[in-house]
């Protein structure tokens, strides 16, 4: 865990991809693509999916280990409507259900979600299209800088690559944007 000071504001940077604001009990995630393995055996392409119970298991252990009062996902929970399979739905239900009596869980809808937007009334989870403002901070899918807080959002998926003659690895990052306003 990295711990950052931005606006007064502190973050811990996660290694398990989330930013948790111990001062507001918010634990902020992005770009989980559930369903994203069956979006492409659709396509013909085989893929594994136990990746959607990985992801589930993760956001169970930091929200059982942070015990945070929200849950906000900025964007694209659900990679399509292909991969909005029983098994994914029912998998992340059973994760809402699980948390739901102590955890708000909130999605900014993304890019991906956009499509599945009648779905959503029936997987617990509260929903909305616009950035979310709370304090200093805005809250969005895609990057919205602000001039007076700070913005954090999904929709990049920075990563950093590492390349030598025996290895070639894309290990996921943060990414901070600065804007200077004269």
């Amino acid at each position: 865990m990295k711990q950052v000071t931005i606006a007064g504001m502190t973050l811990q940077l996660l290694p398990e991809k989330a930013v948790y604001i111990e001062s507001l009990e918010i634990l902020l995630v992005s770009d989980i693509h559930l369903g994203k393995s069956e979006t492409f055996q659709s396509l013909g392409i085989p893929i594994a999916n136990q990746i959607n119970q990985v992801t589930i298991d993760r956001l169970h252990y930091l929200c059982t280990a942070l015990t945070p009062k929200m849950l906000i996902i900025l964007g694209d929970l659900f990679h399509s409507n292909d991969g909005l399979v029983e098994e994914v739905v029912t998998q992340w239900t059973r994760f809402v259900d699980s948390i739901s009596t102590t955890i708000t869980v909130k999605l900014i809808v993304g890019n991906h979600d956009r499509q599945l937007i009648q779905s959503l009334h029936h997987l617990g989870v509260e929903w909305g299209t616009e950035a979310l403002q709370i304090h200093q901070l805005v809250l969005s899918h895609y990057p919205e800088p602000q001039p007076r807080g700070l913005n954090i959002c999904g929709h990049i998926h920075p990563c950093i690559r590492i390349k030598t003659r025996l290895d070639n690895l894309r290990l996921p990052c943060f990414f901070w944007i600065i804007l200077l306003v004269y």
